[in-house]
């Protein structure tokens, strides 16, 4: 994932991941027959480790806003386990070859995150605690949208500004990012 987040899918060499992963090329070719094999197995492992986790973190006891806060808590969390999953995401989705599948792959795994923004703001609704002017559908795409924003916004920031900017977001979920008694 370094390599490919730091250089881009084209620069990034099996000899320069081998050795970044303290192995010899000839060892990491065993494993895989060429680039392109092992980047899509990282990129599988990737989802298949991140789908499972947001999912569970959806599932957390609480209100809908402590099952929003896990939520971003497990994605500011996958950010300080792999520093470079949202740039990787950003260099395998400009420069991939189409071939890898990768667009499919990144759909599923973002169709199945707005699947779990919209569980939590229709068993919101069902309790009542939704406003009832709003559409499930809209608020979980709202929130969707602010979340690959922040995966976007994960590609390039330095890892300090993003988990403030995390931060800031639960606050702004939450209602509680401006003082309100102060405004007029």
């Amino acid at each position: 994932m370094r390599c490919v987040a730091e250089v881009g899918y084209s620069r990034a060499t099996i000899r320069e991941i081998a050795r970044v992963a303290n192995m010899t090329g000839g060892s990491l070719y065993h494993y895989f027959p060429n680039k392109s094999a092992l980047i899509m197995a990282t990129y599988t492992e990737l989802v298949d480790t991140a789908v499972p986790r947001l999912a569970e973190a959806a599932r957390t006891d609480g209100n809908v806003l402590d099952r929003f806060m896990a939520v971003l808590d497990e994605c500011d969390q996958m950010m300080r386990d792999h520093p470079f999953i949202a740039a990787f995401d950003r260099a395998i989705r400009v420069e991939g070859p189409p071939h890898l599948r990768i667009a499919q792959d990144r759909e599923t795994m973002f169709t199945v995150l707005r699947n779990v923004l919209l569980g939590i703001i229709e068993d919101a609704a069902a309790a009542g605690t939704l406003s009832p002017q709003t559409d499930p559908h809209s608020a979980a795409n709202a929130i969707y949208v602010l979340m690959r924003g922040l995966v976007e916004y994960g590609a390039t920031a330095p890892a300090e500004q993003y988990h403030a900017t995390v931060r800031a977001l639960k606050l702004l979920i939450r209602g509680a990012l401006f003082d309100y008694d102060t405004i007029r």
